[in-house]
């Protein structure tokens, strides 16, 4: 009971501590960890353990799940060279530079540590990073280029650190054996990810009630992960994979009912989950410094520190060093100015998180130098939240970017051609209700508003066949390209709104 109560305070605490965050400005995961470290420098405080194996499954399969979900392809393969460099390279030199810096300090750690270290440190965690962007509209392509390497590299990186622990534990770590296990793992999890979700794409759309499918989306999501585990194979490609397939499908593949309710709830999980996490990382202090006696603990937090300038330094330094190679490499004529704002502000949003701490959480106990990867861990987490999420935000005040309205403009290309879908619609129809609804359309099309509901229709038959049509209209436009999936959600779910208002009016009437 007494956990219990704890738990309630700590999201309690959470809850405040991100409502302060907004007014001040700031990304909500630093307050959040350092008011988890607060509160485990509080005596009698007690510790939330929790099993491993449990660690990733719970605080990352949702959260890659619900990002995988909202990440745009045709924005992805436009920006797939740099996403790709920071995916591969820039995670690979990270793990070799962190493994070398440990080994240097470290001589006694194995290979198979030094570089199980490195991979956890490698992803940086696109939370707090989007806290911020969204505070101050960066321009599309770097917030693109953000959500998409935090997506992939996560794989990349968990890849490598699941080898390197298998490397630990047959004693020894060799970079040409592993690639062959790396190949057959990635693709096995890729076919994994697209074949189950084509699965439950089919098994969840007859179902109309919102709660059973909502649990099933979730029992679904675990269970995924669980399964790709269990074949050996890589759960976190297996769940991204899963989930920019499954958010391939029609709109009008689900119901609208269930999708906004779905949704939300969604939105508000993964909240909770990051909440938790990022307390739980405050959480970690006391118990990794309770576990070395002082003259070690002072040594020890000084090659953390100095692992986590590495960590910052190398990032920065991949990014700009591929992007002047890549302008030296163009054709045409690019804005270097710009270019380099954009570069400065991707290199400088690497802050870790959650994917890092779950990682250094779930290794397996007595794993060699355990401790000082999770007092590792909790340091290059800590660090970049506070230091790089506290200046993220002057930083890109500081760039003044120009004002990207793309997705606004997409945003008004898919209002408008659901609007002449659902007026084309109309015009099959004869009668006063048609008429009227094709005036109120009409209005509604020079406003870009979709998901105003027109007033004064009494023929609710006329608007549910209006929808399916707006809805076809903005299928094609995402399938050719012509809209990310930003406009594509948005307009989604003012049609999904649209069609539960005329529900509501013929259930009323």
């Amino acid at each position: 009971m007494h956990i219990f109560e704890t738990i309630l305070v700590l999201f309690f605490g959470a809850a405040l501590l991100s409502m302060v965050a907004r007014r001040l400005n700031v990304p909500y995961p630093t307050l959040l960890a350092l008011g988890g470290v607060v509160v485990a420098l509080i005596p009698g405080t007690p510790m939330l353990d929790l099993p491993p194996e449990l660690i990733l499954a719970l605080f990352v399969a949702p959260v890659l799940l619900d990002a995988a979900h909202d990440t745009s392809l045709r924005d992805l393969r436009e920006n797939w060279r740099p996403v790709l460099s920071l995916v591969l390279v820039a995670v690979g030199l990270t793990t070799v530079t962190v493994a070398l810096v440990a080994k240097f300090f470290l001589p006694e750690m194995p290979w198979g540590a030094a570089i199980a270290l490195g991979a956890l440190l490698a992803p940086p965690d696109a939370v707090a990073a989007l806290a911020v962007l969204r505070q101050v509209s960066p321009p599309h392509r770097i917030r693109t280029i953000l959500e998409g390497e935090s997506l992939l590299n996560d794989a990349s990186s968990l890849l490598i650190y699941k080898l390197a622990i298998g490397a630990v534990a047959a004693g020894s770590f060799s970079v040409a054996g592993a690639m062959p296990a790396f190949a057959l793992v990635t693709f096995g999890s890729t076919a994994a990810g697209w074949a189950m979700a084509k699965i439950v794409v089919r098994v969840l759309a007859p179902i109309t009630d919102a709660p059973t499918a909502t649990i099933i989306q979730f029992v679904t999501t675990f269970g995924v992960w669980i399964v790709a585990e269990r074949l050996g194979l890589s759960g976190v490609i297996t769940i991204v994979v899963f989930g920019l397939t499954a958010a391939r499908r029609p709109t009008s593949s689900a119901n609208s009912h269930v999708r906004v309710l779905s949704n939300s709830t969604w939105e508000a999980v993964t909240f909770v989950l990051n909440v938790l996490a990022f307390t739980l990382i405050g959480l970690q202090v006391r118990p990794i410094i309770e576990a070395f006696p002082d003259r070690v603990r002072w040594h020890l937090l000084g090659i953390a520190a100095a692992i986590l300038g590495v960590v910052v330094v190398v990032r920065l330094a991949w990014v700009l060093v591929y992007g002047f190679a890549r302008d030296q490499t163009r054709s045409e004529r690019t804005d270097w100015v710009q270019n380099a704002k954009s570069r400065l502000m991707v290199g400088w949003a690497g802050m870790r998180g959650i994917v890092t701490l779950a990682a250094a959480l779930a290794l397996p106990v007595g794993f060699p130098y355990r401790d000082f990867i999770l007092l590792t861990a909790f340091t290059v987490v800590l660090g970049t939240l506070v230091v790089q999420g506290l200046t993220l935000r002057p930083l890109l005040l500081w760039l003044n970017f120009p004002i990207d309205n793309k997705v606004q403009e997409e945003l008004a290309t898919a209002r408008g051609a659901a609007l002449e879908a659902a007026m084309a619609e109309l015009d099959r129809h004869e009668g006063a209700a048609a008429e009227r609804m094709k005036l109120e359309y009409r209005e509604a099309l020079s406003e870009a508003r979709v998901g105003r509901d027109p007033r004064g229709s009494s023929d609710n038959s006329l608007r549910q066949q209006v929808v399916p049509a707006s809805r076809r209209a903005i299928d094609g436009l995402r399938d050719s390209g012509r809209i990310g999936d930003d406009a594509y959600r948005a307009v989604e779910r003012e049609l999904d709104l649209l069609e539960l208002s005329s529900r509501i009016s013929a259930d009323t009437d």
